[in-house]
């Protein structure tokens, strides 16, 4: 009970700040949301999107599932696109995936895992079609770190092929899809795949093949 007591006592601490910083904060943020993303993550309470992309509430729209899927027969999610896509106008549209994830490390062991098993047969297909690339890595770790971005990739394509985002682009080049993975051990978002904006650049990104992301993506971000 004192934990959850807690929850109040910071959230009066944070309102507190926000209007010593700005009196007028809450009173501008509750006229409308005008995100300028929408984020596509996965369930795991040690990544707060707004925390790790530096931006305010009312920047980022976010919509959670396990392993950050994009199902067509998902209402849920596709529920939340259509609203982020007609509704609020987004510009981009993330899809986040994160080293460690708990539903993709499901997806790759064996069946047993009750109702999740079903929800994530999506990734296990993309292990089964990466199978001999997988395989030449040296280990599990690589190897599930390696599932995570091809998973990524995958949902962006996904999304991409929703009427929802098709709809869209018949009426211009947005929203610009993306996908990225976070890195806990160290903070750093990291871009897979970017830049999706209409049916000539999705064709483009099909024509080349999925590229190990891990030790470029590592150099990239580290500092000079």
């Amino acid at each position: 009970m004192e934990q959850f007591l807690q929850l109040f006592e910071a959230n009066h601490k944070w309102a507190e700040s926000m209007r010593s910083a700005d009196p007028d904060y809450f009173e501008r943020r509750s006229q409308r949301q005008e995100p300028h993303f929408l984020f596509i993550g996965g369930h795991d309470s040690r990544i707060p999107s707004e925390a790790i992309t530096g931006t305010l509430p009312g920047e980022v729209l976010m919509h959670r599932n396990i392993a950050n899927q994009v199902h067509p027969s998902d209402f849920n999610t596709l529920s939340v696109i259509e609203y982020a896509v007609e509704v609020l106008d987004v510009k981009h549209i993330v899809i986040s995936g994160h080293y460690g994830c708990g539903g993709v490390k499901a997806a790759m062991a064996p069946m047993g895992h009750g109702i999740v098993d079903h929800w994530l047969h999506m990734v296990r297909e993309l292990q089964l079609r990466h199978h001999d690339e997988l395989a030449e890595l040296p280990d599990d770790q690589s190897r599930e770190d390696r599932m995570v971005e091809l998973n990524v990739v995958k949902q962006v394509f996904q999304l991409a092929r929703t009427p929802i985002i098709q709809r869209a682009w018949t009426r211009g080049k947005r929203p610009i899809l993306h996908g990225t993975v976070y890195d806990s051990h160290d903070g750093l978002l990291r871009p897979l795949i970017s830049g999706l904006c209409d049916a000539d650049t999705v064709a483009r990104a099909n024509k080349n093949p999925v590229r190990s992301y891990v030790s470029e993506l590592h150099h990239e971000s580290s500092p000079a």
